[in-house]
């Protein structure tokens, strides 16, 4: 069981490492802004989509050829995608000449934040994800409260967890065309999409029956979906190329923390009032922190439309 726990770990730091570089490939990779956009659209719907189907595959496939053959297929798909990002010829960053700066993770870190305090837009843009994630640790409630709240079983928490990959994947889409590639909308649209995540989980927590309570964990991450695809984007346009990644990489820190916190609390919070309460409680939560991050950065917003 101890390696289990190791592997997993593992997988989890060298996924630190891996994401944020690839999101600060990509302006370098797009021939143009509107590209850009499109792209970021495409990674938030696929990872909602394979959210979804994947899933489903990696049971099917682990029910007719073992849970081993599984875990083997698994190692397979990141070797080809190590391969196919290694195909990839253009360069993804800009060139800064042939001295290559020495690694200080501490030192750099720290220049991301001194970015973050000077620019308050880049700052608004990290506090969306934080704020998000303060009521999104009511995700890793859904398994509980189908089992709970309906007495579902396997096929009950996939439903739940199959409806967040749909909105997930559906919500980059919506948020993207509403957004248009303005910082002030990007803003805007991450405020209201956090606002759409809490009336969701509300009326999650008031269903009747399973399937409104998965129409409306979908619903929820319509909102989820847009908030996080846009964040980074925004950080992606924003952030000078040679501090993009460290940017990036402090923004995916952030969220890791503060979602393992909220997932934490959330797991507490059920055991004292049971799933379908903490479902509202986070819901409300997450309304909450949505509203206040929309008055907070109006200042921010009107900065952004004055220099449009």
């Amino acid at each position: 069981m101890w390696l289990a726990f190791v592997s997993q770990g593992l997988i989890a730091a060298f996924a630190a490492f891996v994401r944020p570089a690839v999101e600060a490939a990509v302006p370098n990779l797009a021939r143009d802004p509107d590209e850009l956009r499109r792209a970021n659209a495409l990674f938030g719907s696929s990872w909602g989509v394979m959210l979804a189907v994947g899933a489903g595959l990696g049971g099917i496939f682990a029910e007719t050829f073992g849970r081993q053959a599984a875990f083997i297929a698994d190692i397979a798909t990141f070797v080809i995608a190590a391969g196919l990002i290694a195909l990839v010829k253009r360069p993804m960053q800009e060139d800064r000449g042939p001295v290559r700066a020495p690694v200080r993770p501490i030192a750099d870190m720290r220049e991301a934040l001194d970015l973050a305090r000077r620019d308050s837009t880049i700052l608004a843009l990290l506090a969306s994800k934080m704020t998000f994630a303060i009521g999104a640790g009511v995700v890793s409630q859904l398994a509980v409260y189908a089992a709970d709240a309906f007495a579902a079983g396997d096929a009950g928490r996939g439903y739940l967890l199959g409806a967040r990959g749909i909105g997930s994947g559906i919500g980059p889409i919506i948020g993207a065309r509403f957004a248009k590639g303005d910082l002030r909308r990007v803003l805007l649209v991450c405020g209201v999409a956090g606002m759409v995540f809490s009336v969701g989980y509300m009326a999650a927590a008031a269903a009747p029956i399973l399937l409104v309570a998965a129409m409306s964990v979908m619903f929820a991450h319509l909102g989820g979906g847009a908030q996080w695809t846009l964040s980074t984007y925004g950080l992606q346009v924003r952030a000078p190329d040679e501090l993009r990644g460290r940017v990036l990489a402090g923004d995916f820190a952030l969220i890791t923390l503060s979602l393992a916190l909220s997932s934490v609390a959330a797991g507490l919070v059920s055991e004292q009032v049971g799933a379908r309460a903490t479902v509202a409680i986070f819901g409300v939560l997450a309304a909450a922190t949505s509203l206040a991050y929309l008055l907070l950065t109006r200042r921010v917003r009107a900065e952004l439309r004055s220099v449009a």
